[in-house]
């Protein structure tokens, strides 16, 4: 049996990267619930981010600046893809053929740019780490933390209680009628796709953080995001972070009971059992 001590730092760990896993899904949940676009070019998108971070933050910006830089360019690529998908009305179904496609050449892109090889952002964030009680708490982690939390409230209040968010969701349900309705699906949709594609560059962010970076670290998220997109429940802006809190405390406390080999499947068992329990939740 481990320690309380360390199963108490396996949960504060599960908590950090349950955040992770919930930001990286919150854009995707959106696209996919509310555009109907399987966007698998979101993980790309993520860690060209936490490249450019690492870039822009080994010639001398803090990372945090960085996000000046990286959201308005992001932003514009989700809508301009956005644009593209419209423009050729493009399925849900081909969408998830173009954008891993697209997945591809920006991997090539990166590994063309920055190598292959494994590469660190060395910043002071790292160094900073606070003591409670028997935990050691890293300050990217945190903020990590606080940005997912931020963000999700942030985007559930706007759908929820705004114009924009009930607009979106009339949208989402019924476009013709909404548009009867007055309401500018296009526009909208482009602003949603453009604020998907900027989440995934916050996400970047604490991946370049909290991670070493690789060419291939694209693939390592895309199974567990997925879970939580699907357990959070597509189009939700709180559900991906709960989600992925559960899942990433799951996967802590088993590494912390068993071995680390085990941790991958506890998020693809929590998705067979709502496969299988609660079917009409998918």
């Amino acid at each position: 049996m481990p320690s309380l001590a360390l199963l108490a730092q396996s949960l504060a760990s599960g908590i950090f990267i349950g955040a992770l896993y919930g930001l990286l899904g919150l854009g995707l949940s959106l696209a996919w619930g509310l555009l109907g676009q399987i966007n698998l070019a979101h993980f790309a998108l993520a860690l060209l981010g936490a490249y450019l971070t690492y870039q822009l933050g080994t010639a001398g910006l803090d990372p945090l600046a960085t996000l000046a830089i990286v959201l308005p360019a992001f932003f514009v690529f989700g809508a301009a893809l956005h644009w593209l998908f419209a423009r050729f009305a493009v399925s849900a179904f081909n969408s998830l053929l173009v954008t891993f496609g697209l997945t591809v050449i920006i991997e090539a892109a990166i590994q063309w740019i920055w190598s292959a090889d494994f590469r660190r952002l060395e910043s002071h964030y790292a160094d900073i780490r606070y003591r409670v009680g028997t935990l050691y708490i890293p300050l990217p982690e945190l903020l990590t933390l606080a940005l997912a939390v931020a963000l999700s409230l942030a985007l559930w209040a706007a759908l929820r209680y705004t114009d924009f968010g009930k607009a979106l969701r009339a949208s989402a349900e019924d476009a013709s009628m909404a548009q009867a309705f007055g309401v500018n699906a296009k526009a909208l949709a482009l602003l949603l796709s453009g604020i998907s594609a900027a989440l995934a560059g916050v996400a970047g962010l604490c991946i370049a953080l909290s991670y070493t970076l690789a060419p291939s670290q694209i693939y390592a998220w895309v199974g567990v995001v997925f879970a939580v997109v699907m357990l959070g429940g597509l189009g939700s802006a709180l559900g991906p972070l709960i989600a992925g809190i559960v899942i990433g405390v799951s996967e802590a406390l088993t590494m912390a009971f068993t071995a680390p080999s085990w941790a991958p499947l506890v998020s693809f068992s929590l998705l067979i059992a709502l496969l299988l329990l609660r079917p009409e939740k998918i």
